[in-house]
C-alpha cells in the first residue's frame, strides 16, 4: 500500500536522464552537453540525420550516449528514440534543445517540479517569448499551437511547443503518437491529458541567439500543415470518439522499459 511516506520516498529517488535531439547543430550541441553534465545524469544525444559538421563534433563528446539515425526522421522520432533509450535507465527523461535557447541550469528546477508532482508532464515555460527579439514564427507559433492544444481538450498551458520538459517514463511512451515531427511535441500533450496524465507548467528562461547566428528548422508553412493536420485529427476524436477509446495505451516492451 502506497503511503505519504512511501510516495515522498519514491518522488526523492526519482532517476532522471537527459535526452537531446539534434539535427545539424554543430555550434551549439556541445554546449549544451556541457551544461546538462553538470547534473550528473545519464545524457542520450539523438542525432537526426545530421548533414553538416555535427557528426564529428558528436564524436567527440564523452560522458553521453550517442544515438543515431542514418537519415533525417523529425524530432518526434528522435525524441521517441531518445526517450526509449533513457527508459532503461530513468524514472524520467528531461528534453531540451540542441539550439542554446535554454538554460541547463533550469533542469534542477524541472527536477524539483517533478519529485513534487510525481508522475506528470513539466513543461518548461518560457518567459519573455513575446518581445520584439523573438522570431515572429516563434511567438505567433506558440498561441496558435495553444489555443488548438486547448480546443483538441488538451491541458491550458501557455507554452506548448517548450521543448524543455520532463516526460514520466515509460508513461509517455506508452500513448501511442503518432505525429513524427515538430507536432508530436503538441500531440504528446493532448494524449496525456486525455489518458488523466497530469500536466504542469514551470517558467524557465529562454535566449535567442541574434538572427543569422540562430539555427532552426521549423519551416513556417510546411510546419503549419502538419500540425492543422495533427489537431484536425485529435479535433475529430474529441468530437466523435469516447474519451475511453480515445488513446490505446501500447503494450509495455518486452524488457520492461516502455
Amino acid at each position: 500500500m502506497t503511503t505519504p511516506e512511501t510516495a515522498g520516498e519514491a518522488a526523492a529517488a526519482a532517476r532522471f536522464a537527459f535526452v537531446i535531439p539534434v539535427y545539424n547543430h554543430s555550434a551549439s550541441v556541445a554546449g549544451v552537453v556541457e551544461g546538462v553534465r553538470r547534473h550528473a545524469c545519464p545524457v542520450f544525444v539523438v542525432d537526426d540525420g545530421s548533414t553538416d559538421r555535427t557528426r564529428q563534433v558528436l564524436d567527440s563528446l564523452v560522458g553521453v550516449e550517442l544515438l543515431r539515425h542514418e537519415r533525417n526522421q523529425g524530432k518526434g522520432v528522435a525524441l521517441m528514440t531518445g526517450l526509449a533509450a533513457a527508459a532503461r535507465v530513468a524514472d524520467f527523461g528531461i528534453s531540451i534543445d540542441a539550439d542554446g535557447q535554454h538554460d541547463p541550469a533550469d533542469a534542477r528546477l524541472l527536477m524539483d517540479a517533478a519529485r513534487r508532482f510525481g508522475r506528470a508532464l513539466i513543461v518548461g515555460n518560457r518567459l519573455g517569448m513575446l518581445g520584439p527579439h523573438i522570431p515572429w514564427t516563434s511567438r505567433f507559433g506558440r498561441g496558435f499551437s495553444n489555443f488548438w492544444v486547448r480546443a483538441a481538450g488538451g491541458p491550458r498551458i501557455g507554452d506548448s511547443q517548450s521543448g524543455y520538459r520532463i516526460y514520466p517514463l515509460p508513461e509517455v511512451l506508452r500513448l501511442g503518437s503518432r505525429a513524427r515531427r515538430f507536432q508530436w511535441e503538441v500531440e504528446i500533450l493532448v494524449l496525456a491529458h486525455w489518458k488523466g496524465l497530469a500536466v504542469h507548467e514551470l517558467d524557465v528562461s529562454v535566449h535567442y541567439a541574434p538572427r543569422g547566428e540562430r539555427i532552426s528548422h521549423f519551416r513556417p508553412w510546411a510546419d503549419f500543415w502538419r500540425n492543422s493536420a495533427t489537431f484536425s485529427g485529435l479535433i475529430f476524436k474529441r468530437l466523435f470518439v469516447p474519451r475511453s477509446r480515445r488513446v490505446r495505451l501500447l503494450p509495455p516492451a518486452p524488457n520492461g522499459s516502455a
